[in-house]
């Protein structure tokens, strides 16, 4: 199945065209005609069934013939992720982050990060990519960056974990997931968080939790964290 985004449809859509772009892919890639049916989400939850109507490649216009919404899940997945030097990287981690079916990504800047300035325009885009492949019909929220000193001062739902490297007494990620409920992950930088960010966090009442004997790369251990909780609440 090919699916297609656009935040704009609602339940009370009837008609609805296509971008440019997306109208040549419909048109001359896909090679869909007059009665053809595509697959549409909002991103919300909502999938359209919809009929091309006006197979133009300009404007490639479909009639809605059904719509139908999945409630969400009784828990949520939030990595907070150190973003990693090389932007390709982090690039990577969002979208497979995405695919395994996680709610919301913040970047957090600590005092180790060696990239603090961060675009997210691009992030975006590998966001709603990521949704169609995986068919997913809710898109991930990526959150501003922020600090981690203020992230952390934040009230998150549900439980809160903070995965570091620094010896010391750490319990096992897997056996402390409640299944249903909400999870917060706190991710690192290249250089792992600082002493201080770590007591900080186990101040706020974070877990301090192992992810297993491996030292893993940034983006892996948030794609190992997020495929955990998934696993866990299957």
């Amino acid at each position: 199945m090919q699916l297609f985004y656009n935040s704009e449809l609602d339940a009370s859509t009837k008609t609805f065209n296509f971008s440019k772009d997306e109208s040549r892919h419909i048109v001359k890639v896909l090679r869909k005609s007059t009665s053809d049916l595509l697959m549409i989400t909002n991103g919300k939850g909502w999938m359209f069934e919809a009929e091309v109507v006006i197979p133009n490649h300009n404007k490639c216009v479909v009639h809605i013939l059904k719509s139908t919404f999945k409630a969400p899940r009784p828990y949520k997945i939030h990595l907070a992720v150190a973003p990693t030097k090389m932007n390709d990287r982090y690039e990577w981690f969002i979208e497979k982050a995405t695919e395994i079916g996680v709610d919301t990504i913040t970047p957090i800047i600590c005092q180790n990060s060696e990239r603090k300035i961060i675009k997210t325009q691009r992030f975006e885009k590998i966001l709603q990519s990521a949704m169609k492949q995986a068919l997913h019909f809710y898109l991930p929220t990526l959150a501003a960056p922020v600090r981690f000193a203020d992230f952390i001062k934040t009230p998150k739902e549900g439980a809160t974990f903070i995965a570091h490297c620094e010896d010391g007494n750490k319990l096992n990620f897997k056996d402390q997931i409640e299944p249903g409920k909400s999870i917060t992950v706190l991710i690192g930088p290249e250089g792992d968080f600082s002493s201080q960010e770590i007591e900080e966090a186990l101040k706020q009442q974070y877990i301090p939790v192992s992810l297993g004997a491996s030292r893993l790369r940034t983006e892996t251990a948030g794609i190992v964290a997020g495929h955990t909780i998934q696993l866990c609440n299957e």
